[in-house]
C-alpha cells in the first residue's frame, strides 16, 4: 500500500484527504472537549486542596460519552458522523430536533482535509509529508481552542515539541541541533518579552502556552524559522487586534489570543521556511 501511494501521487493526495476528513473530525471532539476536561481536573484538584470530596461525575474523555446535540441530547450516530456529507444531507440540522448544527464543524473537517492534501502534494507520501499532517491537524486544534478559551493546553503544546524533536532526530525538517536551539528560543524569546512587558506596564501582555507553542515552533522548523514566525504572528496579530478595536466589538483591556497567529505562522514556515530565512538573512 505504501509503494502504491509513493508511485501515485493523485492517490497519495486523495488518500491524505480522507484521512484529513476522518482527523478533521476528530479534531472537532478534541477542540470541544479537551477544555472541558480541563476544568474538571482544575475542580477535582481544587477539592482535593480544600480536604473536600471531589463532586461526582460521568466518565468524560475524548472517547466517552458519545457526541450529542447540544439542543436535544440526541446522541450523534454513525450515519450522522459521516465527515461533511452527514452535514450536509441533514442541512446543518440535528435529525431529532432540527438544531442547528454549527457551520464550523464541516469547515474543520474540509480545512483538515485540505491541509492534509497538501502537505502529501508538498511533501510527498514520506515522512516529511506525514509531519507535515500531524504539525497541521496539532495547530488547527490549537488554534480553535485557544481561539474560544484562551488555552493553550499543555497536553497539547508539549507533545508537539516533543514530535517536532523526533522527526528532527532523522533531520527531515531541521537539523537536531538547530531543532533543540529553536525549542529553547522560541520558548525564552516570548518569556522575555512577557516579562519586560510586565515590568513596564504590570500587566500580562501573553500567557505560557503562547511560549510553549512557539518553542516547538522552534522544535519543528529550527532557529532560523522562528524571527519570520514572530513577526507574521505579531503584525497580523496587531492588525486584527486594532481592527477589533476600531470596530467597537472588543474594548482596549479585552484581551486576544495569540495561538491562532503562531498557528498561522506556523503552517506559513511549513511551506516557506527557506524564503522565510531568506528574508532575515538566515536561510
Amino acid at each position: 500500500m505504501l509503494d502504491a501511494l509513493q508511485q501515485s501521487a493523485p492517490l497519495a493526495v486523495a488518500a491524505a484527504a480522507v484521512l484529513g476528513l476522518l482527523v478533521g473530525s476528530f479534531l472537532n471532539v478534541v477542540v470541544h472537549r479537551v477544555p472541558l476536561m480541563l476544568e474538571r481536573a482544575w475542580a477535582e484538584q481544587a477539592a482535593e486542596a480544600r480536604g473536600e470530596a471531589a463532586p461526582p461525575a460521568e466518565r468524560f474523555n475524548l472517547l466517552t460519552p458519545r457526541s450529542r446535540c447540544p439542543s436535544c441530547g440526541h446522541q450523534i450516530g454513525a450515519l450522522e458522523n459521516v465527515p461533511l456529507l452527514s452535514w450536509v444531507a441533514q442541512r446543518g440540522r440535528c435529525a431529532r430536533c432540527g438544531g442547528a448544527i454549527p457551520m464550523r464543524y464541516p469547515l474543520v473537517e474540509a480545512a483538515t482535509a485540505a491541509l492534509s492534501a497538501l502537505a502529501v502534494w508538498h511533501f510527498g507520501a514520506t515522512p516529511a509529508g506525514l509531519g507535515a499532517i500531524v504539525l497541521s491537524c496539532f495547530l488547527v486544534a490549537l488554534a480553535l481552542i485557544d481561539f474560544d478559551t484562551q488555552l493553550l493546553p499543555d497536553n497539547m503544546t508539549l507533545p508537539l515539541l516533543w514530535l517536532g524533536l523526533l522527526f528532527n532526530l532523522w533531520g527531515v525538517f531541521a537539523p537536531l541541533p538547530a531543532a533543540v536551539a529553536g525549542a529553547m528560543a522560541g520558548y525564552l524569546s516570548l518569556w522575555s518579552i512577557y516579562w519586560l512587558f510586565k515590568l513596564v506596564t504590570g500587566k500580562e501582555g501573553m500567557g505560557y502556552g503562547d511560549f510553549k507553542l512557539l518553542a516547538a515552533l522552534g522544535a519543528w522548523f529550527g532557529w532560523v524559522a522562528l524571527p519570520a514566525v514572530i513577526l507574521l504572528a505579531s503584525v497580523v496579530g496587531a492588525v486584527v487586534g486594532i481592527g477589533l478595536v476600531v470596530a467597537a466589538r472588543h474594548g482596549r483591556e479585552v484581551p486576544i489570543p495569540f495561538g491562532p497567529y503562531l498557528a498561522g505562522a506556523g503552517l506559513l514556515a511549513l511551506y516557506l521556511r527557506q524564503p522565510m530565512g531568506a528574508l532575515f538573512g538566515l536561510g
